[in-house]
């Protein structure tokens, strides 16, 4: 008696219908985008490991004492120093290029989107719900339509993670660009500057910082997405939890594990700092 009625909407089998119908329609699409992603991840993973390990760690040892302190950048080179150790030295690589070519594709689109947001209130209105529901809705679920359109592989995993991780950086872009000073703005339109002139010299050298803080926060939610990526076929760190939990592997789950919470630590605090510099500069200039 108290049940729900027998109402219907068939919601998901329209989902279903539209995701058919971009596969079909743009195929050609989706395979240059599967071939560039593909090349551009091997290509970093090749040069990562084309790279002397001890070269990587000094990289690392010099960009943490440039933008944090030299006993950071020590702390930074120990934490890669001891992933090796963990025999994950080759997993850390793809899971680096794994990260960075997400983290590119976010910017490329996240930026440019957050600037148009800034400047258009209809495109702000429509895009807020958007980016709510890519923040709220269950990581896992992104993961379907990552395998129906590139199937199973790394390609998949930057699929469903720019859906979780590109909101960050399109809402700061757009906090950062409205918070310009207005004082500036109308001293830019006194001497004539075009609105390509005042963004690209006044909007976007003031707004930086902010933006920095959501390409950290943006490069946060790709690493916390390596895991479940791992699912659709993503190799690296990830994969390695996954075959732990498999196998009841307490050691290298928690190798693996701890491997990605030192590349977080590295990553969070040299994109803090280069943020913090950039801070620094706009102040004193």
């Amino acid at each position: 008696m108290g049940g729900f009625p027998e109402i219907t909407t068939n919601l998901g089998e329209y989902v279903d219908s539209i995701v058919s119908f971009l596969d079909e329609s743009l195929e050609s699409l989706f395979d240059f985008i599967y071939l560039f992603s593909t090349q551009f991840i091997n290509g970093i993973e090749d040069f990562l490991l084309w790279m002397p390990w001890w070269v990587f760690i000094v990289i690392i040892i010099l960009l943490g004492w440039y933008f944090k302190s030299l006993i950071s950048g020590v702390l930074y080179g120990g934490f890669i120093f001891l992933i090796g150790t963990f025999g994950l030295w080759e997993d850390m690589m793809t899971t680096i290029a794994i990260v960075l070519t997400a983290v590119v594709i976010s910017l490329l689109i996240g930026i440019p989107l957050g600037v148009w947001m800034a400047f258009s209130r209809g495109v702000s209105t429509v895009m807020r719900p958007v980016l709510d529901a890519m923040q709220t809705m269950p990581s896992f679920v992104y993961l379907i339509p990552a395998i129906f359109f590139f199937g199973l592989g790394n390609v998949s995993a930057i699929f469903a993670t720019l859906i979780y991780a590109v909101p960050p950086v399109i809402r700061l872009t757009e906090l950062a660009i409205r918070g310009v000073d207005k004082e500036v703005i109308e001293s830019a339109e006194s001497f004539g500057s075009s609105k390509w002139q005042m963004l690209f010299k006044i909007q976007l050298p003031q707004a930086l910082p902010t933006i920095m803080a959501g390409v950290n926060q943006t490069t946060m939610m790709v690493l916390a997405m390596v895991v479940i990526a791992s699912m659709v076929g993503a190799q690296g760190l990830g994969e390695q939890i996954l075959v732990s939990i498999n196998q009841i592997d307490i050691a290298l789950g928690f190798e693996a594990g701890i491997s990605i919470v030192f590349l977080a630590i590295i990553i969070d605090r040299i994109t803090g700092g280069v943020a913090d510099k950039l801070q620094k500069h706009r102040r004193v200039s």
